[in-house]
C-alpha cells in the first residue's frame, strides 16, 4: 500500500493525497454551496470559529455512524464558535439519499460538486475530517490518522481550541 501512495505521489505530485497539509499551517481555503440553500460556505470567512469538515457519502457505513456523534457535538458546542460543513462525496443523481440522511442533522451540508475542494488534495477516504481553528490553521488533517473521528477526538482535540 505504501509502495502505491508513493507512485501516486510521484505520478499526481504531492497533493494527489493531501500529503502538503501539514497541521500547523494555515487551511486550505474552500468553499461550497449549501444543500438546498443560496448561501456559500466559505471557510476564509469563519476566522474566529472552529470547524469542522466532514466528508462522508450515504454509502459509507462509518460516515453514517459517526454523524450523530458530530451532531451531538454541535449541539453541545454551537454557542461556544463550532461550525460543522458535512461534504457529501455522493453523485448530484444521489441526492433524495443525501438528503434523506441530511434532514436528521443541523449542521451544514453540501455536495461536493458544488464545492471548490481542491486545496485539500483528493479526498480518497471515507469519512476523512478536517478541524480548522479560530485563526484558521489546519489542526486535523483528515488524510492523516484514523478515518473516523471519535467523540474522543472531538474531546481532546476540538474542546481545547473552542476554549482559546
Amino acid at each position: 500500500m505504501k509502495r502505491l501512495i508513493l507512485l501516486v505521489c510521484l505520478v499526481f505530485g504531492a497533493n494527489a493525497f493531501g500529503a502538503e497539509l501539514l497541521v500547523g499551517s494555515p487551511a486550505s481555503d474552500l468553499q461550497a454551496k449549501l444543500l438546498d440553500s443560496p448561501d456559500t460556505f466559505q471557510l476564509a470567512q469563519k476566522r474566529g470559529k472552529v470547524v469542522i469538515v466532514n466528508f462522508w457519502a450515504t454509502w459509507c457505513a462509518p460516515c453514517k455512524a459517526e454523524m450523530p456523534a458530530l451532531q451531538a457535538y454541535l449541539d453541545q458546542h454551537q454557542s461556544d464558535g463550532l461550525e460543522i460543513l458535512a461534504i457529501s462525496m455522493d453523485e448530484p443523481r444521489d441526492l433524495p439519499a443525501v438528503r434523506k440522511i441530511a434532514q436528521q442533522f443541523t449542521f451544514q451540508v453540501a455536495l461536493k460538486a458544488d464545492a471548490n475542494i481542491k486545496g485539500l488534495g483528493r479526498i480518497w477516504r471515507m469519512p476523512s475530517t478536517f478541524v480548522v481553528d479560530r485563526a484558521g490553521i489546519l489542526r486535523k488533517n483528515g488524510h492523516v490518522g484514523d478515518a473516523e473521528i471519535t467523540p474522543t477526538e472531538l474531546e481532546t482535540l476540538v474542546t481545547p481550541l473552542l476554549k482559546k
